[in-house]
């Protein structure tokens, strides 16, 4: 059966990130906060052109679950095209910092955010839920600005890359704790044990024996007789191991970054981060534009709404930011801001833990409200800093054999 509304909502997606994303290019803001805020703008708490409710109006909204889909397609594209440019050589460099960033990344905003669940009144389990809310740093946002402004190759985005991959490990295995308190059941310690081993296994299975692999098989990219046989076996494994990461709790992006740094290794490399851009300036938008629409304004109308959101969203910011400058101090003050800010934004992992929470009954439809608008506003507050504190590091372009033609277009089309 064909529902047109379905198409309908394609376009108007489509449409609003683009002018949401010339917008911000006007202030020179990063295109993401655009295509954000056009969210904002057409989802239901503005004009309600947009939902993604699976029910609307006593009907059912057949355009959310492609609109859904789409969205993470975008993502798993976006963070595909981040591996291309991230060597693991390049990542083993900074793995140590990496760690620690990831790691204090983890521990300071859970605290921060237990703290407050605790103080507003919240019992243990349930604030243990909520701080959990406050870990995970959404790769995707950071990754767009990054790749926006053209520093993939600096050593602080290497750092924030390996750190955030770090850092989705260890929240899955916090909100799987956190998880399993709110049925009063405890924790399986054989349990955690088992989904850590299978996620450290994975990751390391990937980084380490696929890059060797394609390194070596470069020529079998080549070998069927379909011209563009590297972009779809790449993608072919791209979703493959972005389905696999989803099945050992992992977030679909961490296996597609993995997907991306094993075929950096390839001799199609710089061909493959060509073609992979025509794919991605249609699907990406789909991704921060659905993340945008679900936040609900209407909870968030009152004095202490307001007040509690400003409050929490600072907390978050601050977690992060002390966690990544504290860990990255040994690069100076500057580097470690960008690492700082570089690990803020919340997006889509945020959005992920305060679905299930208002889906285990731990969440009212304020603290929902509120966690939501945390991610969002986290992730659009963190481009226009990180562009800012990039601007004042001195210029570190990548060396001339990893230079691809791509970077030097867009290098020589900025100059």
């Amino acid at each position: 059966m064909h529902h047109p509304e379905v198409l309908l909502s394609f376009f108007v997606v489509f449409v609003a990130a683009q002018i949401g994303a010339e917008i911000a290019a006007r202030l020179r803001l990063p295109a993401v906060v655009g295509e954000i805020a056009a969210g904002v703008a057409v989802g239901p708490s503005l004009l309600g052109f947009i939902s993604v409710a699976p029910v609307l109006q006593g009907k059912v909204n057949h355009s959310a679950a492609p609109l859904l889909a789409l969205a993470e397609l975008g993502a798993v594209l976006l963070l595909f095209s981040v591996g291309l440019e991230t060597r693991l050589a390049d990542l083993k460099k900074v793995g140590k910092i990496a760690l620690g960033v990831g790691v204090l990344g983890l521990i300071i905003p859970f605290v921060l955010g237990g703290l407050w669940a605790h103080f507003a009144g919240y019992p243990g389990a349930k604030a243990m839920f909520i701080a959990a809310a406050f870990v995970a740093t959404s790769a995707g946002i950071t990754a767009r600005v990054l790749s926006e402004l053209g520093v993939l190759g600096r050593i602080e985005a290497r750092i924030i890359l390996g750190a955030a991959v770090i850092d989705d490990i260890l929240a899955m295995l916090l909100l799987g704790v956190v998880t399993s308190l709110q049925s009063g059941q405890g924790v399986s310690v054989w349990g955690l044990a088992l989904v850590t081993l299978q996620a450290v296994g994975f990751v390391a299975l990937v980084a380490l024996v696929g890059t060797k692999l394609l390194k070596r098989g470069s020529p079998a990219l080549d070998a069927p007789i379909n011209p563009l046989s590297p972009l779809t076996l790449s993608l072919a494994a791209c979703l493959g191991l972005a389905a696999a990461g989803a099945f050992l709790g992992l977030a679909p992006i961490i296996g597609a970054f993995l997907a991306g740094m094993a075929f950096a290794e390839t001799r199609q490399r710089h061909q493959l981060e060509k073609q992979i851009q025509v794919v991605m300036a249609f699907l990406t938008p789909f991704f921060f534009v659905v993340t945008g629409t679900q936040v609900e304004l209407a909870a968030l109308a009152s004095l202490g709404a307001i007040g509690s959101l400003l409050l929490i969203t600072a907390l978050a910011v601050a977690g992060k930011l002390l966690g990544g400058v504290l860990a990255a101090r040994s690069l100076g003050r500057p580097s470690a801001l960008v690492v700082g800010w570089g690990m803020v934004p919340r997006g889509e992992v945020g959005i992920i833990v305060a679905s299930l929470g208002r889906g285990a009954g731990v969440f009212d439809n304020q603290i929902y409200a509120l966690i939501i608008a945390m991610s969002l506003l986290t992730s659009i507050l963190t481009p226009p800093f990180l562009k800012r504190q990039l601007a004042g590091l001195p210029k570190v372009g990548p060396a001339p054999e990893e230079e691809s033609p791509l970077r030097k277009a867009q290098e020589t089309g900025h100059d």
